[in-house]
């Protein structure tokens, strides 16, 4: 049903109305604590800072038709009011799940008659991915001849839900997950609102802050239901699970549950276990665990257990860690999960690791050793009297590629660090290093 930015006489109450019915006590926590200027929203800095594309959208007085994207309780609804409000815009609201073609036709003439008489209209559609092809069709030439400038708000892919017709005229803004600062403030203006603390100990608090997992409504909604509901004491987070009947996850990001599941998540990759892998990368990032550190580990994991038995492991992992900073939540866990999906399949080997392990005892053995002459650029014509490149065999002027030189220092002799073993593509590499070695043998001068 379309709605707004004042109900009409009789018509019920509406999420988008500017003004309630109902007292303002009543009203729920989180609504009674919108931001009124773009300046309150938090955690949408890169959109809202002074140089933030929206921002200069409204110094401008000029909005363009956009998009919205970005999880539950992140502010799309808030911003696009606001946008309309600081422009002079009327700001009117459907919802793509309550609403049709017939209630859109009628926002449309209205915006047409309200244009005509001067005024433009700010239409928010939220959740407009539900609308059919069909449906998204018809927003068209209203957004071409400005008789609308369309805020659709998503929390799926534009790419995969929106019609390429109507990306090809709007913005696409990507919203973020609040962060912990982000929440942190939201609880204090709550707590400046009510006129007291929220009873919660320090590490309850950061509990509920790591629960709501990016949305600020939804952590709104459960502070207010720990103002009305605590008495007594400050809750610890067992109490604050049980008042809420949430069971709180078993997960510290400071202390011995972090770097137990971390341990666990790194060996179950280790151990050839996608399902185990992707069940504790999942309790992480349920407990509130940053997905950066998921995608570290599985850059470790990617080189001591991987190494050159699957060199595509790291570049799997480095291009979903790219892309999930590029897209973010929600796509961001499919990117996750398949690094995870990878790297638990990857043939496994340490050999990489094992050899630098070898090679740094050597060089703290034997750091004072001078590698051959005959490899030492010479640029002078005394480093060329002091013997200094003297006998370097140009590999390329061999077949191959190979001149089967020493490059060790000699009182190292033919000692090996990097041993290959037989599984991927580290069962090439072997190869390799074996031809090598027959090669040299065959090329090696004699004494």
């Amino acid at each position: 049903m379309p709605t707004s930015s004042g109900p009409s006489p009789g018509s019920p109450p509406s999420l988008f109305d500017d003004q309630a019915p109902r007292p303002l006590v009543d009203r729920p926590l989180a609504d009674r604590l919108r931001p009124a200027s773009l300046t309150e929203v938090t955690g949408q800095d890169h959109l809202l800072g002074p140089q933030g594309p929206l921002a200069r959208m409204v110094a401008a007085r000029a909005i363009a038709s956009m998009v919205l994207w970005g999880p539950p309780g992140t502010g799309k609804t808030t911003i696009a009011r606001l946008l309309a409000g600081a422009t002079d815009l009327h700001f009117e609201a459907v919802s793509a799940i309550q609403g049709g073609v017939a209630d859109l036709r009628r926002v449309f003439e209205a915006a047409r008659a309200r244009r005509a008489g001067g005024r433009g209209t700010l239409l928010f559609v939220d959740e407009i991915h539900r609308f059919n092809r069909a449906q998204q069709d018809a927003f068209l030439p209203y957004i071409e001849d400005g008789t609308i400038t369309l805020v659709g708000a998503t929390t799926e892919n534009p790419s995969f839900e929106l019609n390429g017709a109507i990306l090809s005229r709007v913005r696409v803004f990507i919203l973020n997950a609040l962060g912990a600062e982000a929440l942190g403030l939201l609880l204090q203006r709550a707590e400046a609102h009510l006129g007291r603390a929220l009873p919660l100990v320090p590490e309850a608090r950061q509990a509920l802050i790591d629960m709501a997992g990016g949305d600020g409504r939804y952590m709104l909604n459960m502070a207010e239901q720990i103002f009305v509901l605590a008495e007594g004491e400050n809750l610890t987070v067992e109490d604050m699970g049980q008042l809420l009947q949430r069971r709180m996850p078993s997960h510290d990001k400071a202390g011995d549950g972090h770097y137990d599941l971390l341990s666990a998540f790194h060996k179950s990759l280790r151990g050839s276990d996608p399902h185990a892998a992707l069940y504790y990368a999942a309790r992480m990032v349920h407990a509130g665990e940053a997905p950066e550190a998921v995608f570290r580990r599985l850059a470790c994991a990617a080189s001591e257990d991987i190494g050159m038995a699957d060199p595509q492991a790291m570049v799997q992992v480095l291009s979903a860690w790219q892309a999930f900073e590029r897209i973010g939540w929600p796509e961001g866990r499919l990117f996750l999960a398949q690094a995870i999906n990878y790297v638990a399949t990857a043939p496994k080997s340490n050999a990489s690791y094992l050899g630098w392990e070898s090679a740094m005892a050597a060089a703290k053995r034997s750091g004072h050793l001078a590698p051959p002459m005959r490899i030492l650029n010479a640029p002078t014509r005394l480093m060329k009297e002091m013997g200094r490149h003297a006998g370097y065999r140009y590999d390329h002027d061999y077949p191959d590629a190979y001149a089967g030189q020493d490059f060790l220092p000699e009182a190292l002799g033919e000692a090996a660090f990097y041993a290959p073993n037989e599984r991927g593509f580290e069962r090439d590499v072997k190869r390799r290093l074996d031809y090598w070695a027959g090669l040299k043998a065959r090329r090696r001068p004699p004494d």
